[in-house]
């Protein structure tokens, strides 16, 4: 895979991107690519880092960077969702469903409607 377009750090063997991690040799085609949900996953970063021809010293310099670049989600309090299943924290209130925009302009040809702008 393509490196992503926002590109943070390179190294010599890694870069720090949009997506996450991803290997600069495109020839693996992202097979060692990090995502960005899974750069707190010990498991597969240690995975990553034992495969043969990785440069251990510059990928945790790349897990350092985007770990610095993408912090991780605050995951949920094991605690605080045994409150919220016996009710005593009540769920926050779901916004209502905002009906999609209709196109009326059926049977007429688009040439002759009016024309609307944005002011800015």
């Amino acid at each position: 895979m393509a490196l992503h377009r926002d590109i943070f750090w390179v190294g010599r063997q890694w870069a720090v991107t949009g997506d996450g991690i991803q290997a600069i040799d495109q020839r693996l085609r992202g097979v060692l690519d990090i995502e960005i949900a899974r750069l707190w996953d010990e498991d597969l970063v240690q995975s990553r880092r034992a495969k043969p021809g990785v440069n251990a010293a510059d990928f945790d310099k790349a897990l350092t960077v985007a770990r610095e670049r993408f912090p991780q989600a605050p995951g949920s309090d094991p605690f605080v969702a045994q409150l919220e299943a016996l009710g005593v924290i009540e769920a926050p209130v779901v916004s209502p469903v905002v009906p999609a925009m209709q196109l009326r302009a059926e049977g007429r040809l688009a040439r002759f409607l009016p024309q609307w702008r944005i002011r800015r």
